[in-house]
């Protein structure tokens, strides 16, 4: 944590690294607002400007905001079953994240999430092919999807992924998808909180305070992508998100 605390009381940054802060603040609001699958580029870029774990703690607070904005805007689209199918495992998930996060490699880890990724996009296309194929329904689809969200989320802020692939996979329309998981992630979030603060240590008065020069972004980003889906219908936007799911889960591969 001396890092940030040095990133933050000497100016360190360039501003090419600020510039990425900002871009990812940018499309971090987009992806709340309904942009999704750019998660893994915003931890990426996250990454790269401040390191893999102390990202983490940078990030956590500007989700929560941006949660709320989206909670505020979609509250009324929210699938209240849907919700409470993931919420349990995914919780479980979180403390897991918890518990193993420092003894995991995170570059391996990574790359068998993204193949995991991949291959579940792959399927969500071919099921797309096969319309007679029935929508996932058993309780283990749904559970299974809650934990590995739930883990990846507290790890390194990835549960954006298989949250989309669950949400693919019954066919969840546009505003549902976008309301159901403003919900799901602002619970997440708070519950994720006091874990950083008090266990991992990685959200300190110096993180925050460089949360406020990036909330800007944030902002912009979020009113752009909600007159970004406003243009998009359900299939568009359906075949909009696997696209970029996919690609983002290649970049985690190969970064």
């Amino acid at each position: 944590m001396q890092d940030i605390i040095d990133i933050v009381i000497q100016p360190q940054l360039s501003w090419l690294n600020w510039f990425l802060a900002f871009l990812a603040a940018l499309l971090l609001g987009m992806g709340k607002a309904g942009i999704k699958g750019i998660g893994v580029l915003i931890v990426t870029l996250m990454a790269i400007v401040f390191g893999g774990k102390a990202s983490t703690g940078i990030l956590i607070p500007l989700m929560i905001v941006v949660d709320i904005l989206a909670v505020v805007y979609y509250h009324r689209d929210t699938q209240w079953k849907l919700l409470l199918k993931l919420l349990p495992t995914m919780i479980l998930g979180v403390l897991i994240g918890v518990w193993f996060g420092n003894d995991i490699s995170e570059k391996l880890f990574k790359q068998v999430m993204a193949i995991f990724i991949i291959i579940t996009v792959i399927m969500m296309v071919w099921m797309d092919q096969k319309k007679k194929i029935g929508v996932p329904k058993h309780w283990l689809f749904a559970s299974s999807m809650g934990l590995l969200s739930g883990i990846t989320s507290m790890i390194g802020n990835l549960a954006g992924s298989f949250v989309n692939v669950f949400f693919l996979a019954i066919r969840l329309p546009k505003n549902e998808f976008i309301g159901t998981a403003a919900w799901l992630f602002l619970i997440i979030n708070v519950f994720k909180l006091p874990f950083h603060i008090f266990v991992w240590k990685t959200v300190t008065t110096e993180t925050l305070l460089l949360n406020l020069f990036l909330i800007p972004g944030i902002l912009i980003g979020f009113f752009t992508g909600v007159m970004l889906v406003k243009l998009l219908n359900n299939e568009v936007y359906r075949k909009f998100i696997m696209v970029v799911t996919a690609v983002g889960a290649l970049l985690m591969l190969f970064r």
